[in-house]
């Protein structure tokens, strides 16, 4: 792509809001799930162990099969149109067998599962795989277009529409079950929506092949080759950041899967209004994010950033851990502190991947950190769901309910970790000169 190209300031932020549309459905869809486990419980008799492993198949594919590592390759070979419309329709599919599995009453099992549990962990892989590949190609979509520019502020805009969709998941999923009487409903209201992302993509893809077509050039860019693979995984600020990412969203998003549920037991809110306080976190992000990655592009200073996030993420978690304060309110405070640490770290870490590698390579850099990422967002979920049944169920007169102070706990040690991740790669950065303190926007 040419230097003349980038310069079409308004072809560039329409693009962007194409592509982040796309991702505000997908993430709608990642966890329209998450408030509905005591429902599933009391209507399904799902236990907290099979929630978890409905959740851990978010990375049969991406992780253990390596499909999103290779998907990276994919899109650095033959671009962001083809490899994008590919995993809009691997979600719609993803979400279709998500919702039959939850439409119905199955018997029976499969591979020692319940048919139900294993149809909605199928459905939840596939959708995945499609996800986590949109995913990569809108980071290295935006990464294309805003280069030397408002690079971390664009990154902060697709990431607070896309945590819309969280927010939305998150405060509406169990009124709409209920209204509807139904658990299917809102996941079928989703699927629509990922029709809609679908048709916001192929305008993406329509509006950039017109604009190449009116006159300016697409850049040949040097091909991906194997050689490539080795050199991002054998560069150390690569590791680290991928480090942190894992780290970090291991504290974060497997905590939104169980969230709702500890409004419920921990802090005694109704299920009707327990999803409403966790909604909260991405909400608070939809401004802060944009606002922080501005800050970056700016003024610099991305390793204190993610380190100052970092350690917001611990003093948060300790603090629901803690058998003090189970009141509603308190609950609302930490979750607005912890979108404030939401909002630090992923706007300073997304756009420094592209101070690390370059740009002909970044498709496979941002599968490969995606990939690492997968490995907590599949196994932690599936060990905290463990847990809960193992050491933290109890009963409470006729009503059963969780405990929720070790689950907290060793989500702080995740964020004790990303903390001291965050330090070596701000280290990393003195030494080898990435520039990740540097402003984004080139003078």
């Amino acid at each position: 792509m040419t230097h003349g190209l980038r310069n079409l300031k308004t072809v560039r932020w329409f693009i962007l809001i194409l592509v982040s549309f796309t991702m505000f459905f997908g993430y709608f869809i990642a966890d329209v799930m998450a408030p509905l486990m005591d429902m599933l419980k009391d209507e399904f008799e799902w236990s907290a162990t099979e929630y978890g492993i409905f959740n851990s198949a978010y990375g049969w594919f991406n992780v253990f099969l390596f499909m999103l590592v290779i998907s990276g390759m994919i899109l650095d070979k033959f671009g962001a149109r083809i490899t994008g419309t590919g995993a809009c329709i691997l979600m719609i599919v993803g979400c279709g067998l998500k919702y039959y599995a939850v439409s119905k009453v199955f018997s029976g099992e499969i591979l020692g599962l319940r048919t139900q549990v294993f149809t909605a962990s199928i459905g939840f892989a596939v959708f995945a795989l499609g996800f986590e590949t949109a995913g990569v190609t809108v980071s290295k979509t935006v990464v294309r277009w805003f280069k030397g520019r408002e690079i971390a502020l664009a990154m902060g805009i697709q990431l607070a529409l896309a945590r819309l969709g969280t927010a939305l998941a998150m405060a509406t999923t169990i009124p709409l079950a209920k209204y509807f009487q139904s658990l299917s409903a809102p996941i079928l209201l989703g699927l629509a929506a990922l029709c809609i992302g679908l048709v916001t993509f192929l305008a993406f893809c329509v509006m950039e092949r017109k604009t190449y077509a009116s006159g300016v050039s697409e850049e040949k860019e040097i091909p991906f080759r194997m050689r490539d693979f080795v050199f991002i995984v054998a560069n150390r600020g690569f590791w680290l950041i991928s480090l942190l990412c894992v780290l970090f969203y291991s504290s974060v998003f497997p905590f939104l899967k169980y969230a709702t549920s500890l409004m419920i037991n921990k802090y005694n809110v109704a299920p009707e209004w327990a999803g409403n306080i966790p909604a909260i976190l991405p909400l608070g992000t939809i401004l802060l994010t944009p606002f922080f990655g501005n800050l970056y592009d700016k003024k610099g200073r991305g390793a204190g950033i993610m380190i100052a996030g970092s350690v917001m993420l611990v003093v948060i978690h300790f603090l629901f851990s803690l058998p003090l304060l189970n009141v509603w309110w308190f609950a609302a405070v930490l979750m607005i502190l912890l979108g404030i640490s939401f909002s630090l770290v992923p706007s300073a870490m997304w756009p420094a991947v592209a101070k690390i590698i370059p740009e002909n390579r970044l498709g496979t850099a941002y599968s490969v950190i995606f990939w690492v990422q997968n490995v907590g967002l599949s196994l932690v979920p599936l060990l905290i769901g463990w847990i809960l049944d193992k050491y933290c169920s109890a009963e409470q007169g006729a009503t059963s309910f969780y405990d929720y102070t070790l689950p907290m706990i060793i989500f702080t040690c995740f964020g004790l970790a990303a903390v001291a991740v965050a330090v070596l790669l701000k280290r990393e950065d003195k030494r080898k000169a990435y520039g990740l303190e540097l402003p984004n926007i080139s003078e």
